[in-house]
């Protein structure tokens, strides 16, 4: 914990940014990438949540009438993280879910601008 909170130290911020902090989340889904959503045509009906969470990198362009378009969040290990600036959708959070020591070293690299 001392490694985290030492690198969240160098992170300009962390948290929710306040549009989704102040968000009443009344209806939430999460969407994952198991691929059950394909032909469903179910995404008109995922968009209408307040928050839509999605997990790892399951594709939206292109599957729209079927998982929506809509991403709050986005949750994957580092090793599913985009590797452009472009991948990362402006209207949604990616979030890093950090569990074994090789995600802190990314994340170190990552926040410090370091070769891992």
């Amino acid at each position: 914990s001392d490694r985290l909170t030492k690198l969240l130290e160098l992170l300009p911020e962390h948290g929710l940014p306040e549009e989704l902090r102040s968000k009443h989340c009344k209806r939430c889904v999460v969407v994952g990438s198991g691929g059950i959503l394909h032909q469903s045509e179910l995404g008109h009906l995922l968009d209408q949540f307040d928050v839509v969470i999605r997990l790892n990198d399951a594709p939206v362009r292109g599957y729209t009438a079927h998982v929506g378009n809509k991403t709050s969040l986005r949750l994957t290990y580092p090793e599913g993280a985009p590797l452009s600036q472009l991948e990362y959708p402006p209207d949604s959070l990616f979030v890093a879910v950090l569990f074994k020591s090789a995600d802190f070293s990314w994340l170190q690299a990552v926040v410090k601008n370091e070769t891992l």
